[in-house]
């Protein structure tokens, strides 16, 4: 077992390498934003206030940077969302995602689209309330009043509110791409 495989070990070894960081702080397009700039800084690689890339040394020095240029494409000239769209699937990020999500330092693609999917039920949830209430609230006699009627929606409502709050203020900074202790992590690098 590696030393970085432990969540903890990984402030005893040391601090994450720039595209760990770049993962964690903003996933696969932060790592390809991180890749482009740093190939550009070093003049390798040209980028072009218009959106596109130009590669002007075609020699990757890791495997990141060659995602980069094969993202590229042979013809050594590519648009940097369509770079951006490659290299989320290219193996060496992959790699990166599964090596920080099996040391605890990254949310899991499958957690993440599990808190979303519920959001979005909660959400779903929250506005057939809304819409109900309002069809009830249409079709009940003036006679009888409309306060029964919305007392019976009442309770949904503040449930579904109140879920939409909590995930608001507690599973949000956990639905991005760095987990509870790789934000620990991340946060204890010296920049």
């Amino acid at each position: 077992m590696c030393i970085r495989d432990r969540p903890g070990a990984w402030a005893e070894a040391g601090s994450l390498t720039l595209y760990e960081a770049a993962f964690l702080a903003g996933g696969p397009h932060r790592v390809t934003d991180l890749a482009l700039v740093s190939m550009s800084r070093q003049r390798r690689l040209l980028l072009a206030h218009t959106g596109w890339a130009t590669v002007v040394d075609p020699v990757g020095r890791d495997d990141m940077e060659r995602s980069v240029i094969t993202a590229i494409g042979p013809g050594g000239q590519s648009r940097v969302p369509a770079i951006r769209a490659a290299l989320t699937a290219a193996d060496s990020v992959l790699a990166l995602a599964e090596r920080l999500t099996a040391a605890g330092l990254a949310v899991s693609p499958a957690d993440r689209t599990n808190v979303s999917s519920a959001i979005r039920q909660v959400r779903g949830a929250c506005a057939l309330v809304v819409c109900t209430a309002i069809a009830a609230l249409l079709i009940v006699p003036p006679e009888s009043g409309a306060g029964p009627a919305a007392a019976w929606f009442a309770l949904p409502l503040v449930l579904t509110v109140g879920c939409l709050a909590i995930v608001r203020y507690e599973i949000r900074p956990y639905t991005h791409w760095a987990s509870p202790a790789g934000a620990r992590v991340l946060g204890q690098m010296d920049v």
